[in-house]
């Protein structure tokens, strides 16, 4: 908990590193626009605190573009409607959940940055520009290995860029987009799966109620109890989260 107080001062490094780095990744024009023009020192404390201050405004896109945030609470919230029970649970467990969740799946990232950057930062070991240049390398590294090849192709081509011959070479203002494109595909096809097994119990009892001729008696009022009965038979929050976590691990 002691270092999660420094989480938005990290999401403000992240803020900088995605909006001022250029296409090659490099600290320069960082160095530029944290210093004040015609001179070599950087700017005063009290400058960077105001702009930390303007920047953890971007702290919850960060949060929710920059993590596996996305994926989680499109799966969890689909679950609600594949069950028949759009407010159960209710939306702030939904998100609290997904929350947890993403700190919980980002937690490395969050370790790797706090010792290589944020703690080196707040010593005085390194200067600002040096500290976001190296904090936003595990983000990329995460979305990276996240992210679908085709559709980091499709950002690269639409930026204007030429062909990347390494990581390096993608900037992150393309690489971003493409990492929420890659989540939201990803998320879907969860879903697709999610929704199968409580689609045959909805086919099934429509089915029956037909052949009784109970046409009028709406079937997810037959439905649910036995949706709900199977999947705390099958343990499905534990087979759910399970399967969420480990699509992180590739």
């Amino acid at each position: 908990m002691r270092r999660l107080r420094w989480l938005p001062l990290l999401g403000f490094m992240l803020v900088l590193a995605g909006c001022s780095s250029d296409a090659t990744g490099s600290a320069d024009a960082v160095s530029l626009s944290l210093s004040v023009p015609g001179q070599g020192e950087g700017l005063s404390n009290s400058v960077q605190l105001l702009l930390l201050l303007a920047g953890m405004s971007f702290l919850p896109s960060i949060l929710m573009l920059m993590t596996g945030f996305v994926r989680i609470v499109i799966v969890l919230s689909s679950l609600r409607m594949a069950l028949g029970v759009p407010m159960l649970p209710p939306n702030q467990v939904i998100i609290g959940m997904s929350l947890i969740l993403s700190f919980f799946v980002m937690a490395p990232t969050f370790e790797t940055i706090n010792d290589t950057a944020l703690q080196p930062y707040l010593e005085g070991q390194m200067d600002v520009a040096q500290a976001i240049s190296v904090s936003s390398e595990p983000m990329r590294d995460f979305m990276f290995d996240q992210v679908d090849e085709s559709d980091l192709a499709l950002f690269v081509y639409l930026s204007g860029s030429e062909r990347p011959q390494s990581r390096e070479d993608i900037p992150t203002y393309v690489l971003i987009p493409a990492f929420v494109i890659s989540e939201l595909k990803l998320a879907f096809q969860m879903v697709f799966i999610i929704y199968v097994p409580f689609l045959v119990i909805d086919v099934v009892v429509s089915s029956a109620l037909m052949s009784m001729g109970m046409m009028m008696l709406p079937p997810t009022i037959i439905s649910l109890p036995f949706k709900l009965l199977l999947f705390v038979m099958v343990d499905g929050w534990n087979l759910l989260i399970q399967n969420l976590v480990l699509s992180f691990l590739g």
